[in-house]
């Protein structure tokens, strides 16, 4: 991994990443920007695997990523649980917004990498969600996006922006899906760039 990017972990969690990754028969393609902040937009999200398997690339490459996760989680035992991998508690109901926590939080931190799932859900969805490079523009940090391609079994480390305070969010959230476009989740037909494949299942 590049200096700057925050790291974790010892030679026996890297050894499971690396074993699970060999058994699953996964492989990395691209390289990490050397960043202190970053957002990782990791999609598509269509299945619990997902989770498995980004667990397994973080142990292999020793990556202290974080991701956010409801407060209400963070209660007795689970609590130790949910900080140990990296979870950040999210209050959804907070007056100044989930955007507003998270670029308080990459102001607070000297280094933060924020793993992140822009679709929200592993279904469906009409339009993803632009939270991603409203709290990348707020806070100044570049967005990388990091492709799930089944197909090929590959994770796909494709481009890494930033956003700018005046930017067109909608803009940028082409260009976003024009890369994923050409990504394979685990179950296609739970992701749709397009919108062409939300407007079948809609019209049946």
């Amino acid at each position: 991994m590049p200096e700057k990017i925050s790291t974790r972990g010892n030679a026996f969690s890297v050894s499971i990443g690396v074993l699970t990754l060999k058994l699953l028969g996964w492989r990395l393609q691209g390289e990490f920007p050397n960043e202190k902040k970053v957002i990782l937009v990791v999609a598509p999200h269509t299945s619990n695997w997902d989770f498995v398997l980004g667990l397994a690339f973080m142990f292999a490459l020793r990556l202290n990523a974080s991701f956010m996760a409801k407060s209400d989680l963070f209660v007795g035992p689970l609590k130790l649980i949910m900080k140990g991998l990296g979870g950040i508690a999210i209050k959804r109901h907070r007056a100044h917004g989930v955007v507003a926590q998270m670029a308080d939080r990459f102001e607070q931190s000297d280094a933060l990498v924020l793993a992140l799932a822009p679709e929200g859900t592993r279904r469906l969805v009409p339009r993803w969600k632009t939270g991603f490079l409203q709290i990348a523009a707020r806070a100044n940090v570049p967005i990388l996006l990091i492709g799930l391609d089944y197909k090929r079994k590959c994770l796909l480390v494709g481009p890494c922006k930033r956003i700018s305070n005046d930017a067109n969010i909608e803009d940028e959230l082409q260009q976003v899906l024009e890369f994923y476009s050409a990504i394979s989740g685990k179950y296609p037909e739970n992701c749709d760039t397009t919108g062409l494949n939300l407007e079948k299942k809609v019209g049946k």
